[in-house]
């Protein structure tokens, strides 16, 4: 019935008609769905569970998850063709930097342990790496991971060579012998370890809790203009949460995110380990503003300040600019209810 109340001659005069009638709710009619890209991170693919379920549907909003690579989704939002899109927070700030806003309504997950450094056999902690070289991506989150664990062990930037190398290769890189280590995320991460026999992580994620925060980012038009909508999206996020933390479901779960990237749910399940995917308790938290990587605002400054000093971009942003926690927290509240 909306449908043709929209199409037909006159539908200015007559959409009034049925709003008075009560036939439609104010603010109910958008011209498109919402357009979110998503791609192969388990705090992402996670939203395959609600699709799957109808339960974006069921809240009333009408929603298009779009796949991509992660740097294709980037590319897609930075084009104007996607209203929000899963980024970590530092690679948001790089976002910004281009010239297309975001803001981070939505704190997914953070990595803990998908992030790994893998070093060949005989190598043993991060301080066995001085003097070696590491395989990554520079500029990337690989890269920030390294230089947490150099700090952790109290060994400079300098005490290791980097070997510039796409994440996706790194792998070869390791097998090939041209690096005694390197820095990537799974699947990347993973494969080394399959590849390389003996090799180990020596480093990951898990050793910095809140490095990497992986996060729904929005168009501030967008949010602007449909805020309520973006409100039912993590309304449905926190269903989802629900449903993955309910050890109950853990084979569904499985099922669900494997089959949407072409593994065994068996082969998902490390992924799936590797991301801390938080409830509404755990986040409330990590939306205060504060210093350290407890604190989404204080592990975005540490991006920040290492997106300028390796000249990703020229100057320092302004961290806060990039985050709304007002819909994630009056969510929470209303739940609490």
């Amino acid at each position: 019935m909306m449908i043709s109340v929209i199409k037909k001659p006159r539908k200015g005069a007559l959409l009034t008609l049925a709003l008075a009638a009560g036939l439609l709710l104010p603010g109910s009619i958008h011209a498109e769905p919402l357009k979110i890209g998503y791609s192969d991170w388990p705090g992402w693919v996670a939203y395959e569970i609600g699709i799957k379920k109808e339960w974006f549907k069921e809240e009333g909003v009408e929603v298009e998850f779009e796949w991509y690579d992660y740097v294709a989704s980037m590319d897609a939002y930075a084009a104007g063709q996607l209203d929000g899109v899963g980024m970590t927070n530092g690679d948001a700030l790089v976002t910004g930097a281009t010239g297309k806003p975001s803001v981070g309504i939505l704190i997914n997950d953070y990595s803990n342990g998908n992030d790994m450094i893998v070093a060949k056999p005989g190598i043993d902690s991060i301080k066995d790496l001085d003097g070696m070289k590491i395989g990554l991506e520079e500029g990337f989150v690989p890269h920030l991971l390294l230089l947490k664990g150099l700090e952790m062990n109290d060994m400079e930037p300098d005490s290791v060579t980097v070997v510039n190398t796409p994440t996706n290769e790194t792998p070869q890189v390791l097998s090939s012998g041209a690096v005694d280590a390197i820095s990537a995320w799974q699947p990347s991460s993973g494969q080394a370890l399959k590849v390389v026999s003996g090799s180990k992580p020596i480093y990951t994620s898990a050793d910095a809790p809140g490095i990497i925060y992986d996060i729904l980012f929005v168009d501030p038009e967008s949010l602007e203009k449909r805020r309520d909508d973006w409100k039912k999206v993590i309304k449905v996020w926190y269903k989802i949460v629900e449903f993955i933390r309910d050890e109950d479901n853990l084979d569904e779960t499985l099922e669900i995110l494997a089959s949407r990237v072409s593994v065994s749910p068996e082969e998902y399940e490390p992924f799936l380990d590797g991301t801390y995917i938080l409830n509404g308790e755990e986040v409330k938290p990590i939306w205060e503003k504060g210093e350290g990587l407890e604190s989404v605002y204080g592990s975005t400054v540490i991006s920040n300040e290492f997106n300028v000093n390796f000249e990703v971009y020229e100057k320092a942003l302004d961290v806060e600019k990039y985050f709304d926690p007002s819909l994630t927290l009056e969510v929470l509240e209303e739940m609490e209810k």
